[in-house]
C-alpha cells in the first residue's frame, strides 16, 4: 500500500484508524497490521486504532493516547467499507461533531485539539484490485490461471516467430548453455535484437530458481524508475500476491536526496529499504547508483533480497555498479560491461514471471 502524494512536513499529526470491533481477536490484530504497514509507509509518526465496541483501546483512548505522544491535530479514517449509521452518526458523535460534520475539537488535559474526520473507504479501484486478487487465488485453488499467454493474438504470433529467429542465431550458443538460464536470454535478445546479450548475461548460483520461487510467494517487485515498473507485468504479479513498487516520488525519497545531494534513485533504494527488502525482488535498469546503493544496504546488512536484477546501462559507474552487486551474497542477474538498460530488466522479470508460472 502507497500512500502517493500525501507530505506532511511534521511529526504532530497523528493518525487514528476506527475500526467496528468484533470479539474474535484476529479483528483486531488485522486492524493493528493495517496500522504498522501505514506506519512504516507513511510520513505519519503517530498511527493508532481504536474501535467502537468489543475491541480495545476505544476510539477516545486511542486519540488521547496519539496527544499524549505529541499529536497537536488528528485525522480519522474509520476503517469500514461504506457509509452507514456507524460513519455517518455514532463515530461522528465520539468526535463531537454533528451528522455531516468532517471537522471538529476535541478537549484533552492538555488543551484542544482539532480533529479532521474522513470518509470510510468506499468502492474504491484499489480496492477492487484487491478483491480480484483474492478471486485469482480461488482460481489457483481450481488449478485455473487467469491471465493465461495469448494463443490466436498477431502480436502473440508474432512474439514467437521473433523466438524462432532469436533460436536460430543463437543456437551453436545454447548448445553449450544451461538450459535453465537460455528462456532469459532468448526474451533479452529479442527485446533488444543483439545477440551479444548471450555472451554479456551473468547468473549467480541459483537466482533463477530463487528469483522464481521468490515471485510465486508473493515478493514484492521493487524497480529503480517508473519506466521499469511499467514494463513489468503486474497483473501476473499481483496474481502470485505480490506488487510491483517504485519510491522516486515517495515524499521521504526527495527529502533524502535533497538533505544527502544524492540522485533521487539512490534515496529510493534507502527508502525501500526503510519498509523491507528482505525476500524482495530489486530490478535495476535505468541507474547505476540506484545499483551501488543496493549493494551498500546489503553490505551493512540493512536488508537481504531475494534477488537483485542489475542492467544499467551507461559509461558512467554502469560497469562498476554491477560488478559490486556481483560481488555481494545475495543471488544476482546482471550484464556486463556498459551495456544495459530498462528494457534488458524488464525482459528479464517479465521471463521469470513467465517461468514461475
Amino acid at each position: 500500500m502507497r500512500l502517493a502524494g500525501l507530505s506532511i512536513l511534521t511529526s504532530s499529526i497523528g493518525l487514528i484508524l476506527a475500526g467496528h470491533g468484533s470479539e474474535f481477536g484476529s479483528y483486531k490484530e488485522t486492524v493493528e497490521e493495517l496500522a504498522a504497514v501505514i506506519r512504516k509507509r507513511s510520513p505519519f509518526m503517530i498511527v493508532k486504532c481504536g474501535f467502537m465496541e468489543l475491541s480495545s483501546p476505544s476510539i477516545r483512548d486511542a486519540l488521547s493516547s496519539a496527544v499524549e505522544e505529541g499529536a497537536e491535530k488528528l485525522v480519522v479514517v474509520p476503517v469500514l467499507l461504506a457509509e452507514s449509521r456507524h460513519t455517518m452518526q455514532d463515530i461522528p458523535r465520539l468526535l463531537g461533531m454533528e451528522k455531516g460534520e468532517n471537522r471538529g475539537t476535541l478537549s484533552f488535559d492538555g488543551g484542544d485539539v482539532q480533529v479532521a474526520y474522513c470518509k470510510p473507504i468506499g468502492p474504491d479501484r484499489r480496492l477492487a484490485e484487491i478483491i480480484l486478487d483474492r478471486a485469482s487465488e480461488a482460481l489457483k485453488d481450481f488449478g485455473l490461471w487467469t491471465t493465461p499467454e495469448p494463443t490466436n493474438d498477431a502480436g502473440a504470433e508474432i512474439f514467437e516467430d521473433s523466438l524462432k529467429t532469436v533460436r536460430q542465431l543463437l543456437a551453436k550458443d545454447f548448445e553449450r548453455m544451461d538450459p535453465h538460464i537460455i528462456p532469459i536470454v532468448e526474451r533479452v535478445v529479442h527485446a533488444t535484437a543483439d545477440p551479444e546479450y548471450a555472451r554479456l548475461l551473468v547468473f549467480s548460483k541459483d537466482a533463477i530458481e530463487t528469483g522464481t520461487e521468490a515471485l510465486r510467494g508473493g515478493a514484492e517487485v521493487v524497480a529503480d524508475v517508473k519506466m521499469v515498473g511499467s514494463g513489468i507485468n503486474a497483473r501476473v504479479i499481483r496474481g502470485f500476491g505480490g506488487r510491483v513498487l517504485t519510491y522516486t516520488e515517495d515524499e521521504r525519497t526527495i527529502r533524502l536526496a535533497d538533505r544527502m545531494k544524492i540522485t533521487r534513485t539512490a534515496a529510493a533504494m534507502q527508502t525501500a529499504a526503510e519498509d523491507g527488502l528482505d525476500g524482495d525482488i530489486v530490478v535495476i535498469g535505468n541507474s547505476p547508483t540506484a545499483a551501488l546503493a543496493v549493494a551498500d544496504i546489503v553490505k551493512r546488512n540493512v536488508a537481504k533480497p531475494a534477488l537483485i536484477i542489475a542492467t544499467p546501462v551507461g559509461f558512467v559507474k554502469a560497469a562498476e555498479s554491477k560488478d559490486e552487486v556481483s560481488m555481494l551474497a545475495v543471488p544476482y542477474i546482471i550484464t556486463r560491461g556498459v551495456k544495459g538498460g530498462s528494457a534488458v530488466a524488464v525482459a528479464i522479470l517479465n521471463a521469470l514471471l513467465k517461468m514461475a508460472r
